[in-house]
């Protein structure tokens, strides 16, 4: 199950890790992605720090942490290949795994039918 921040990140919860992203609806917003800016390993985030930055053709937008946490892996593919995020957002386009979260912060976010809402919402 994934859950939905307001400004666009996904998390979804794999075992001992927390995998995040940006969704598909900001992945389109933003257009042709062509630079990716990770957080560092071993970084400690809390819920609202900017854990990265996605540049775009359009623009440059910050990731903020949906939840707080260790992290423990970025995805180097997206180095090479930053557009990953553009056919796969929510799976192969994921940013960092992070570790030593607090499940209790996923109750501040959205699941994806609160998160289809809100973008109806949006428009």
């Amino acid at each position: 199950m994934k859950y939905y921040s307001k400004e666009h990140e996904w998390v979804r919860i794999d075992g001992e890790v927390a995998v995040i992203g940006i969704s598909e609806h900001a992945a389109h917003e933003l257009g042709d992605i062509t630079y990716v800016e990770p957080p560092a390993e071993d970084a400690d985030l809390i819920v609202g720090d900017p854990l990265g930055v996605v540049e775009s053709v359009k623009a440059a937008s910050d990731v903020y942490a949906p939840i707080s946490g260790t992290v423990c892996e970025v995805n180097s593919e997206l180095e090479e290949d930053p557009g990953i995020i553009n056919s796969s957002p929510e799976d192969k386009g994921w940013i960092c795994k992070i570790e030593n979260f607090d499940l209790a912060e996923l109750e501040e976010l959205m699941d994806e039918k609160a998160y289809a809402k809100y973008l109806k919402e949006l428009k």
